[in-house]
């Protein structure tokens, strides 16, 4: 048995000594960067049903990326917003159009509860 024991304790030390940790470590390598391409998109959504009325449409050229995009608010208002981003960061320009509505107040109303009193059988009545 003891035999046995000191062979498996030999071949794990030559097992542990062939093993290099640097061959098996994850290799890493610098990223890839590419160079800013020009691209332009836009769309625009109109849905009565669910009320969504918005667009937006943006173009880069280079480093710089300019757009815009505009939405209807629930008060009734657009808002649109212009924007720029470059180099010297996030510039955006905020407007609104319209005049913000919103319904007339009305207090809830709710009916009185009444109440009245059981009628319980008389002696004579059972």
């Amino acid at each position: 048995m003891y035999k046995f024991l000191i062979l498996v304790a030999l071949f794990t030390v030559a097992a542990a000594d062939s093993y290099k940790a640097e061959e098996y470590a994850p290799k890493y390598e610098a990223p890839v960067t590419y160079a800013p391409q020009p691209y332009s998109f836009g769309y625009e959504v109109q849905d009565k049903e669910s009320y969504n009325d918005f667009d937006r449409a943006e173009k880069s050229e280079g480093k710089v990326v300019t757009g815009s995009y505009r939405v209807v608010l629930p008060d009734g208002r657009t808002q649109i917003v212009t924007y720029k981003a470059d180099e010297n960061g996030y510039n955006a320009v905020v407007k609104y159009e319209g005049e913000a509505k919103y319904p007339e107040y009305k207090a809830a109303s709710y009916a009185t509860p009444t109440y009245t009193t059981p009628a319980y059988p008389t002696p004579a009545e059972y």
